[in-house]
């Protein structure tokens, strides 16, 4: 395998509310019992973070373990975990610390509200050498409104339907307002210096773009790219598959640089491809799936779930080859049966209340767990991938 599989970890946010749908902050005090749990802002959602690791079983294990253990902590206090990315039953017109001494927080508070108290899970690959991390920054990025198609989870806000599949990717506030796609990795560290003079940056993690380059030592020491744009996925297998499609494009890219890397196999300009991406975001928030993007090799039109297919086919040699073709399958339903916000919105306008609706989820998020614990007790975590 002259490409062997990346390093992977997650970020994952969730909110914290009662079993018929209610959000109910309790991070800092989860946050102060339970080891690799960190606070947000706002209390009524927390993170956890999965270590790195190659293999896709791993993950699954590193991804369950910490939400049972919250489960468990959860239940004590009649208090469960809520599907969604957004205030789906409200109240997104308080904000709500988890620490009213942090002056960070603060300036969040202040500079954005609650447009920030949202859930997402953030994907980490692990790419060391920066030509090649550059490039596949840029490919994700142009691409990244296919990951969000795929994830979407928050049609409504404050027990109202919004009329977004993504209602959390139109109201965070990208920052800064432009990113440029990096052309290397001096590019980016003189465009983050720039902006911490011009103060459209606080500090070196305030980029918050739908994919940045990531490291310890930002930005000189980077190791990962990072995709932010996705939605909190509930299901865990529907997440791997969600990674794994993102890194058989860049295993794509690594192989054969001048196909994939939008620098060189674009009829676009650098600007001219970070505009495009931005607009194909807004458009699969808007409609994930039915979303009409453009593709950045050409700029021509295309419906996400139409491109989306086309890569599956064309990446199918690779996955099999890299034995990933058991963890992708979950995307095949997800095009057939829809995503979790086309879903809602299908109930939604059946009649059924949001707040009927996140209280199915979150008790379809407990099962699950439950089921795929189940499956990683025996050996049949081998039929997943």
């Amino acid at each position: 395998m002259s490409h062997p599989l990346l390093l992977k970890g997650f970020e994952v946010e969730l909110y914290t509310g009662r079993a018929d749908g209610t959000v109910v902050g309790c991070s800092a005090e989860a946050a102060a019992a339970l080891d690799g749990f960190v606070t947000e802002p706002d209390c009524r959602n927390l993170e956890y973070t999965t270590p790195p690791a190659a293999s896709y079983a791993t993950q699954l294990e590193l991804l369950l373990e910490p939400r049972l253990r919250l489960r468990r902590w959860l239940a004590d206090r009649q208090l469960t975990m809520l599907p969604g990315s957004t205030l789906s039953t409200g109240d997104s017109h308080r904000f709500e610390r988890s620490n009213p001494n942090n002056p960070y927080h603060a300036y969040i508070e202040a500079t954005y509200g609650t447009r920030v108290v949202t859930a997402s899970v953030h994907i980490n690959l692990g790419l060391t050498e920066m030509e090649a991390l550059f490039a596949a920054c840029r490919l994700v990025r142009c691409e990244a409104a296919l990951l969000l198609a795929l994830s979407a989870s928050s049609p409504f806000l404050d027990g109202q339907a919004t009329g977004a599949h993504s209602q959390r990717w139109l109201q965070f506030p990208i920052t800064p307002q432009q990113v440029p796609l990096f052309a290397s990795h001096q590019h980016y560290v003189s465009w983050v210096e720039e902006q911490l003079q011009l103060g459209t940056m606080q500090n070196v993690r305030h980029l918050w773009t739908s994919v940045r380059p990531n490291g310890d030592n930002r930005p000189h020491d980077l190791n990962r790219l990072e995709i932010r744009i996705c939605d909190l996925i509930a299901d865990p297998l529907l997440l791997l598959a969600i990674t794994a499609f993102a890194e058989l494009r860049i295993h794509q890219l690594l192989r054969d640089p001048a196909a994939h890397d939008p620098q060189q196999a674009s009829s676009l300009s650098l600007e001219q491809l970070a505009e495009l991406a931005d607009a194909n975001d807004r458009a699969a928030a808007r409609s994930s799936l039915d979303a009409e993007l453009r593709h950045w090799r050409s700029g021509e039109p295309l419906l996400a779930r139409h491109w989306l297919a086309a890569e599956l086919e064309a990446m199918a040699p690779l996955a099999q080859q890299l034995e990933l073709e058991g963890w992708l399958a979950p995307l095949q339903r997800v095009l057939q049966e829809g995503n979790q916000a086309q879903q809602w919105i299908a109930a939604h306008g059946a009649g059924a209340d949001v707040a009927t609706l996140i209280a199915a989820g979150a008790a379809e998020m407990a099962q699950r767990e439950s089921e795929l614990t189940a499956v990683l007790a025996t050996d049949g975590v081998a039929t997943l991938g």
